[in-house]
């Protein structure tokens, strides 16, 4: 029978990003369910004993160039190392993720074009108007997702979204929980093909 996974992430994680061909093939190779949750980037690091960029040691930051450097040039992923606009607020573009999921749209094509916007676009996700076309782009109401995104319920939805990753043991972005079974990390990917086939 086909499993669920719950994805909780960053839409401007490039984590996230680097992972997107990989998860999508292992998602339709095995028939999985995604429920796309979008959680808050600094409530994350804040909660769950996190580190934010500007705050980490040089020589962290180093590395995290270093790593980003080889993982694009292992998996043939192209990616702006420092993109133009990140960080960005994320809020409103995750928000929009929420909407599409809740009606029953396509939230995955969405979240992936958000996340190649920042990483390979050079585009501004804090914008509005960008937002919209990324998701016309998508072949969705860009323009209805918004206004819904920017209504309070959806801020309510995206704060308990949070705090639901956070009651589950979330602390960064991707993080992929399958039967309550925690997967953290696009390099973590392989653990869960294995899960989804047990």
């Amino acid at each position: 029978m086909p499993k669920t996974i719950d994805y909780y992430h960053f839409v401007i994680s490039p984590w996230s990003y680097l992972a997107i061909g990989r998860f999508n093939e292992i998602v339709g190779r095995h028939g999985a369910t995604v429920n796309y949750k979008p959680i808050d980037v600094m409530s994350t690091f804040l909660d769950m004993g996190g580190t934010p960029l500007p705050k980490r040691h040089p020589a962290r930051l180093r590395y995290r160039m270093d790593e980003l450097k080889r993982w694009s040039s292992f998996l043939g992923v192209p990616m702006n190392l420092q993109p133009a606009h990140f960080p960005a607020d994320a809020a409103l573009a995750s928000r929009m993720v929420l909407a599409a999921g809740n009606l029953d749209l396509d939230a995955g094509t969405l979240s992936d074009a958000v996340l190649t916007a920042v990483w390979a676009g050079e585009e501004n996700i804090a914008d509005p108007g960008t937002l919209v076309a990324l998701a016309d782009r998508c072949g969705l109401d860009g323009a209805g997702l918004l206004a819904t995104a920017e209504t309070d319920s959806l801020g309510e939805q995206f704060t308990a979204v949070t705090a639901e990753a956070h009651t589950a043991d979330v602390f960064g972005s991707p993080t992929y929980v399958v039967d309550g079974e925690i997967f953290w990390g696009q390099d973590r990917l392989e653990f869960l093909d294995r899960a989804l086939a047990a």
